[in-house]
C-alpha cells in the first residue's frame, strides 16, 4: 500500500503500487491547518531498518501505572467501603480513590500490574465475592469473581498471572473453624477460584508477600504461631516449611521486592494481655530460614496495610493497643526495602482505620 501527499510523487506512488509485496509511506509536507507551520524532525532524513515501532493500544488506564499503593475497606470502628491511594515514590497524605461495592473488612487482596482485587471479607456477613479496580485510574470496585466459599481473615499474593488467596475462616462449614486451603484465580479471566493446595498450619490473618516465583505465608493463626511457609506460584501443591518468625504473631502486613520480604507490626502475646508491636523483620524469599530483625515502625500497630515498589515499602493505618484502649490510626510509614533501619513518616490516611486490605501495582511478585 502506498500513500502520497501530492501529485509530484505520483510516479513513485504508481511504481510502488505495482508491487504487492512492498509498503511505502511518502510525505512531502507536514503542516498545521493553514500550512504556515509544521513540526521539525531534526537530524533525520531517512530510516532504513528492519525494526519497527509498536504504538500502545487501548485505554490509558489499562496500560499500568506502576507505583501506586491502595488500601480498601476496614473499620473506623464502623466498617467502611472507602478506598485510599498513595504514590509510593513520593511522600504525602493519601487521596480518595473510590468505593468498594460494599462496606467490607478482613479482606484478602492481590494485584497484577493493572488491576487490584479484594477477596472475601466481612460486611458483617461473610463474603465470597472478589471485586476489582483498575489501579492506575480512580473509581469504584466491581464484581470480578468468587471464592469457592465465604471467607474472612485470609491473605493474598500474586505473580503476573495468578492471584492466590490463602487461609481464612469459613463460617459456612457450620463452625468458626479456620481452613487450611489455598485457592487461586487467573487475574485476566475471572470466574471462580480453584484449589491450589493446603497450608500445614492454622494461619488466620497471616502476612503474605511474593517474588515472581515464590509466595510466602508468614505466621498467623488463632492461637498465634511463628511458622513461615512458601509455595511455588506457577505450580499446584501444598505449602512447604520456610522458617520461623521472631515471635508468634498474626495480623501482620507483608511487602516485598523480588528478593526480600519485609513484615511490620502485628499482634503478639504480651503482658498482661495481647498487644500490638512496632517490630519489623525480613526474610530472603529465594532461600529458607528464620526472620531477621529489620528495625521498628514509628508506632505500635496491627491489622495495617502494606504496599510496595521495588525499592520502598509502605505500612498504612492499623490498630494500636495501649491496654485497655484500642486506637485506629491514620499513620503511614515507609522503609527502604534493601536496607535495614527504622521506618520514617510518609503521611496520613484519609481516616484512621484497621483491617483494611492493600496492594500495589509494583510489588515483588510482578518482577
Amino acid at each position: 500500500m502506498t500513500y502520497s501527499s501530492s501529485s509530484s510523487s505520483s510516479s513513485s506512488s504508481s511504481s510502488s503500487s505495482s508491487s504487492s509485496s512492498s509498503s511505502c509511506l511518502k510525505v512531502n509536507n507536514i503542516t498545521n491547518k493553514d500550512g504556515t507551520a509544521g513540526p521539525v524532525i531534526a537530524g533525520i532524513t531517512t530510516v532504513n531498518s528492519t525494526g519497527y515501532m509498536k504504538l500502545p493500544v487501548g485505554p490509558t488506564e489499562y496500560r499500568g501505572g506502576r507505583g501506586r499503593g491502595i488500601l480498601g475497606g476496614g473499620n473506623t470502628p464502623t466498617v467502611v467501603n472507602t478506598i485510599d491511594y498513595i504514590t509510593i515514590s513520593t511522600l504525602g497524605n493519601a487521596s480518595d480513590f473510590g468505593d468498594l461495592n460494599a462496606v467490607n473488612s478482613e479482606t484478602g487482596s492481590f494485584a497484577s500490574s493493572t488491576h487490584g482485587f479484594f477477596a472475601g471479607g466481612l460486611n458483617p456477613s461473610t463474603l465470597s465475592t472478589i471485586t476489582r479496580v483498575t489501579t492506575s485510574s480512580t473509581g469504584n470496585s466491581f464484581t470480578f469473581g468468587e471464592l469457592d466459599s465465604t471467607y474472612w481473615g485470609g491473605s493474598g499474593l500474586s505473580d503476573t498471572t495468578r492471584g492466590i488467596y490463602g487461609r481464612g475462616r469459613d463460617p459456612s462449614s457450620g463452625s468458626n473453624v479456620d481452613t487450611y486451603e489455598i485457592q487461586y484465580i487467573n487475574m485476566s479471566s475471572g470466574g471462580k477460584t480453584s484449589f491450589f493446595g493446603n497450608l500445614s498450619d492454622n494461619k488466620l490473618n497471616p502476612g503474605t508477600c511474593a517474588s515472581p516465583t515464590r509466595g510466602i505465608f508468614f505466621a498467623g493463626g488463632s492461637p498465634r504461631i511463628n511458622n513461615i511457609e512458601f509455595i511455588t506460584i506457577s505450580t499446584l501443591g501444598n505449602a512447604q516449611e520456610f522458617g520461623d518468625a521472631l515471635t508468634p504473631i498474626h495480623r501482620i502486613p507483608g511487602i516485598s521486592n523480588t528478593i526480600r520480604g519485609v513484615f511490620g507490626g502485628g499482634y503478639i502475646s504480651g503482658t498482661p494481655a495481647s498487644i500490638s508491636t512496632n517490630v519489623i523483620s525480613y526474610i530472603t524469599i529465594a532461600s529458607t530460614g528464620d526472620a531477621i530483625d529489620f528495625g521498628d515502625l514509628t508506632q505500635d500497630r496491627y491489622s495495617a496495610g502494606g504496599v510496595c515498589s521495588s525499592t520502598r515499602g509502605v505500612f498504612m493505618g492499623g490498630l494500636n493497643v495501649a491496654t485497655p484502649v484500642y486506637t485506629r490510626v491514620n499513620t503511614i510509614d515507609y522503609i527502604t526495602i534493601t536496607s535495614t533501619g527504622n521506618a520514617s513518616d510518609f503521611g496520613d490516611l484519609t481516616q484512621g482505620r484497621a483491617t483494611g486490605s492493600s496492594f500495589s501495582d509494583a510489588h515483588g511478585g510482578l518482577g
